[in-house]
């Protein structure tokens, strides 16, 4: 298996295992992007959806297909999945509401991380806003990922979990032990 920061990790990599993974059942291609992260659904323009991550950031792809394995058919229909987002500088109040849709996508992440061998760390994503206790987020990020362990991850969230597994030679067996809790 070997220490969980001795793996080198590509962007390209992931991408690989996604379009092998996904193009072809789901009409699905992971893309590299700029700035922003983005869903696309197919259209007159692109005939594939489309999820690309940020700047080629390794862990935005993880994020990315994260958000990607949760949103449900008719999700998948709409930009962004339809979800309501404000950029970095929230107020308290924004800051609750884009940690409630957050959990399960960074809970998902955590794991998928986990089969890549690589760390993670939860994130606020609100550098330039109010600052808030992040605890309980990291908390509740935490719990989903124990509640993803005992009661099993969303079918494409799977699929991908055991893909990156085989890729990574690691254990293909989600168990609650390999986590650990956020620490205060």
């Amino acid at each position: 298996m070997g220490d969980i920061g001795a793996i080198e990790h590509h962007y390209d990599d992931l991408i690989a295992i996604f379009n092998q993974t996904f193009s072809q059942s789901h009409n699905t291609r992971l893309v590299r992007g700029g700035d922003e992260p983005l869903y696309l659904p197919a259209d007159d323009q692109c005939s594939y959806h489309q999820v690309i991550f940020a700047h080629g950031f390794f862990s935005s792809a993880l994020h990315e297909i994260a958000h990607w394995c949760i949103a449900g058919e008719q999700r998948c229909q709409l930009v962004d999945y339809g979800y309501w987002y404000v950029a970095d500088g929230r107020n308290a109040m924004q800051q609750r509401e884009f940690e409630k849709v957050e959990v399960k996508p960074q809970a998902l992440e955590w794991i998928l991380s986990h089969a890549c061998a690589k760390p993670f760390r939860v994130s606020v994503d609100n550098l330039n806003g109010e600052a808030v206790d992040s605890m309980p987020f990291r908390q509740a990020v935490y719990q989903q990922v124990l509640h993803f362990c005992e009661r099993g991850l969303p079918k494409k969230a799977q699929i991908f979990y055991q893909k990156l597994c085989l890729f990574y030679q690691r254990p293909g067996v989600l168990s609650a032990h390999e986590f650990s809790p956020p620490q205060y």
